[in-house]
């Protein structure tokens, strides 16, 4: 009976007095060097980013690198902005683009979890203009004509995470696609005027035929953007409030907005591209269609796929949530078994030959581990004005690697930087 007792009123003690402890476990801590890093392999970094920065190939970067949910190299390199000689601050806030949609993709998962929606169930039950949907079939490149054939099934939450719904992507998709969209006024998500609402587009969408029959193969496209919507309608409030609510306020991710406040302005990194001698020069409003400033706008249509902009400290929260199976400084955001799912392949055929694909990341195969240096089932993305990340749950690594800049034909130093990242791992 004393035993029963003391384990009654003592571990409940012991387990409190833990918490701290427990809490600071699932943190990005930045403590004393770890002793499974080479610190003089991690620093010969600066000397090959800083190389790429002399010689003009990029104007500036940010790095982070997070081993064993420990800080091991957060640093920042060249100019934010090279015309007032500014330099990159490790605390910049980039504008990442596609990174959005893994945060959408969890998103859907939380209203998943909450037994809101199935991931086979067709979307059509929430948005009907998805009912009975058109394939296209023969397109007339004169004049933009095109018949169809009709969808064999609807799109699923599944084909929409997984990139095999059958939407393309305006601007970056196939030509055919393109000028459909282009005639039909759908844009990517960032090229959006601020006084365009989602479901609106979303809707428009609906009546321009896919690309191909749903679940039939992987497209890049705009899912992520109806994923978003679909949060909207499933929730009752804008993905802006439902994505601060669920995960950006719990993680502590403080710099993550749609619509960047004016007073954090100042730190968001210009942006850059290369003209045709591969120059590096300053985005200019209209180039791709899209306003360099967007960030600030007040928009009200918020793009799951490509529209967030934030800090790599932000996303290296974010990733960490993930490989700590859903939670974060004593916050669940999911479950073990869904992150699990979320980066797992989840489709037919590897996505690109070689590599696999989960419910929004590129997810490295058994294949592909064996050709680089990524461990199988590192779960990755990038976004489109040059960005990249990575978390490999084998070696509990987390890295990105962050500019502002595309295109860009000295993309090696991401490359690059991953190798010597891996050279480092004791």
């Amino acid at each position: 009976m004393r035993k029963i007792l003391f384990l009654r009123y003592i571990v409940p003690l012991v387990l409190l007095a833990m918490v701290p402890f427990l809490v600071n476990a699932q943190t990005i801590q930045n403590t004393a060097k770890n002793s499974h890093i080479n610190y003089e392999r991690l620093g010969k970094i600066d000397g090959m980013i800083n190389d790429y920065v002399n010689k003009h190939y990029i104007n500036g970067a940010v790095t982070i690198v997070v081993k064993d949910n420990q800080l091991v190299q957060y640093k920042g390199y060249g100019y934010a902005d090279v015309d007032t000689k500014t330099p990159m601050q490790k605390d910049e806030i980039f504008r990442i683009a596609s990174q959005t949609k893994a945060v959408t993709a969890v998103g859907i998962m939380i209203l998943y979890e909450q037994g809101k929606l199935l991931l086979d169930e067709p979307v059509s039950d929430f948005i009907p203009e998805y009912k009975n949907q058109l394939v296209l079939d023969k397109f007339n490149a004169a004049d933009t004509s095109y018949t169809t054939v009709p969808a064999k099934r609807d799109i699923t939450f599944r084909d929409l995470l997984t990139h095999t719904s059958g939407l393309d992507y305006p601007g970056i998709g196939s030509d055919n696609m393109k000028a459909i969209y282009a005639k039909a006024g759908i844009a990517a998500g960032f090229n959006i005027a601020a006084n365009a609402t989602l479901l609106y587009k979303m809707k428009k969408l609906a009546k321009l035929p896919l690309v191909h029959q749903p679940g039939e193969k992987w497209t890049y496209g705009l899912n992520f953007d109806l994923l978003g919507c679909l949060i909207e309608v499933i929730s009752g409030t804008n993905l802006d409030d439902f994505l601060s609510k669920n995960i950006f306020e719990p993680l502590g991710m403080k710099d993550t907005y749609f619509n960047l406040p004016k007073s954090k302005a100042n730190r968001l990194a210009t942006v850059y591209r290369e003209d045709s001698l591969q120059q590096v020069i300053k985005w200019e409003k209209g180039y791709f269609g899209a306003d360099p400033d967007y960030p600030l706008a007040d928009k009200k249509y918020f793009s799951g796929g490509a529209d967030l902009s934030s800090t790599a400290f932000d996303y290296a929260i974010f990733l960490q949530m993930l490989l700590n199976g859903g939670t974060y400084n004593g916050h669940q955001i999911l479950s073990p078994r869904t992150v699990q799912a979320m980066t797992s392949n989840q489709v037919n055929v590897m996505f690109d030959g070689t590599n696999d694909f989960g419910l929004s990341f590129l997810v490295t195969s058994e294949k592909g581990a064996a050709k680089g240096t990524r461990n199988k089932g590192t779960f990755s993305w990038g976004g489109f004005f040059g960005t990249t990340y990575w978390a490999d749950p084998k070696e509990h690594l987390i890295c990105l690697i962050m500019t502002q800049q595309t295109p860009n034909s000295h993309y090696q130093v991401m490359d690059k930087f991953e190798t010597m990242v891996y050279s480092s791992l004791k």
